[in-house]
């Protein structure tokens, strides 16, 4: 696969010349092919891959049966806009999640394109079915780059930087994250105040949640905590909205997050690992609440594009027939048993966490957010061939995203990498 007439750094110097500044980029190796859990770049060096595209290929790089359905879709069209003329697969994919999604009331689905795309139709279909303006988030929260998506989002840094004012009526509460010394209690504490000081609750439309945070450093919800939330959305006609876009299609263990709390949103969106590496995300909630906007109000020209369609068709069957719930079990498992072999050696893991296979681990020295070691852990990993992705507020979090289809010797591999990374990161 080497591509000798363009290197890595050739091709890094006309990205710098090419490409807005903007589009951050974590590493210089360009891809020339992709199998399930490995990448070739064009200069032939192999990387495994820990990231799968932040979470987007749970099914691996080119999953044969996912190739297989995209490739009768490009035979058949590639495009006709639903809205012009639809097509029975999109309403066979909406089945599905309307089956699938937790909570045991009737259910319908939009699709859009990306993740952004499916938080801000959440809210505006929040917004039209209960007339209020009103949205709460939460620090450390991501929902997107668009406009409401970095509003709602609780990171200014690099989301919000520069970008002017925010869109209104956009709150922030504290997510509970007891490391940094935020209880459930004291999360609920602050919705109270907000109620109490600042916002009245019957203008709230809404409360988005997401069960595991991704960029914000990979900190489950208590099931105490969400539960809280839907008491609170109940009392107060509140539309509660999990965002699944990064926990959902296996990764923690179960199809999507919430079924770990056995609490049901009123509205769950869903992106990346739906679509296997295709573009594609969706709303998916109650009837009635999804029923609020106007014909046309909602939709988009690509939105559920064919090949997204039948590539979701083919995750969710790859997903069953394969077994990646329980997958995900057992290799977030063994990562974190390794992970916590190394605590002996490594005095700067501060916590170790997450559900099934979107696991964490944090780094920290005499208590303060090691970012510096985070990083100095990522490059060893990419110097020995394991693509690693960081994140959290304070830049010291490393998230473990490989595909749950990655076979068990490329894993254990994996492994010895990661162990001989983090012992070469200390100070």
């Amino acid at each position: 696969m080497k591509d000798a007439n363009h290197t890595n750094e050739q091709i890094a110097a006309r990205r710098r010349a090419a490409l807005a500044r903007g589009v951050g980029v974590m590493t210089d190796h360009f891809v020339a092919h992709a199998e399930n859990a490995e990448v070739i770049d064009v200069e032939g060096r192999r990387l495994i891959d820990f990231a799968a595209g932040i979470a987007v290929v749970n099914t691996g790089h080119r999953h044969p049966r996912v190739i297989e359905a995209v490739r009768a879709q490009l035979d058949a069209f590639t495009h006709t806009c639903h809205q012009v003329l639809p097509y029975e697969n999109y309403v066979r994919l909406a089945e599905r999640l309307n089956d699938a999604v937790p909570g045991d009331f009737a259910k319908k689905t939009i699709f859009v394109t990306t993740g952004a795309e499916a938080c801000e139709n959440a809210v505006k279909i929040a917004r039209a079915a209960t007339g209020r303006p009103a949205v709460i988030a939460f620090s450390g929260a991501f929902h997107g780059r668009t406009f409401m998506g970095m509003s709602l989002t609780g990171k200014v840094v690099p989301y919000k930087k520069g970008f002017g004012a925010m869109m209104p009526d956009v709150y922030h509460a504290p997510f509970p994250c007891p490391l940094h010394g935020v209880t459930t209690n004291d999360s609920l504490a602050a919705l109270e105040t907000l109620f109490k000081a600042d916002l009245d609750p019957a203008r709230v439309a809404a409360i988005i949640v997401e069960p595991v945070q991704g960029e914000g450093g990979f900190y489950p919800a208590p099931t105490e905590f969400l539960a809280a939330i839907r008491a609170l959305c109940d009392a107060h006609g509140i539309v509660m909205i999990a965002d699944e876009v990064q926990t959902g299609f296996a990764r923690t263990g179960r199809l999507f997050a919430m079924e770990h709390h056995g609490i049901a949103a009123d509205l769950t969106t869903m992106a990346k690992g739906l679509g296997g590496g295709f573009p594609i995300a969706a709303v998916t909630g109650r009837a009635e609440i999804m029923d609020a906007a106007e014909p046309g109000g909602l939709g988009g020209t690509y939105g559920g594009n064919p090949m997204g369609i039948a590539a979701g068709l083919a995750v969710l069957d790859v997903i069953a027939d394969e077994g990646l719930c329980a997958r995900a079990e057992t290799l977030g498992a063994a990562l974190r048993d390794r992970l916590e072999a190394l605590r002996g050696q490594v005095p700067q893991i501060a916590d170790i966490r997450g559900p099934g296979f979107m696991v964490a681990v944090e780094f920290a020295t005499d208590g303060t957010p090691d970012a510096a070691m985070t990083n100095r852990v990522r490059l060893e990993a990419l110097a020995r061939g394991l693509l690693l992705l960081t994140c959290g507020v304070h830049g010291n979090v490393i998230r473990f995203l490989a595909p749950l289809t990655i076979p068990d010797a490329v894993f254990a591999e994996a492994l010895d990498i990661l162990d001989v990374s983090i012992l070469a990161a200390r100070p």
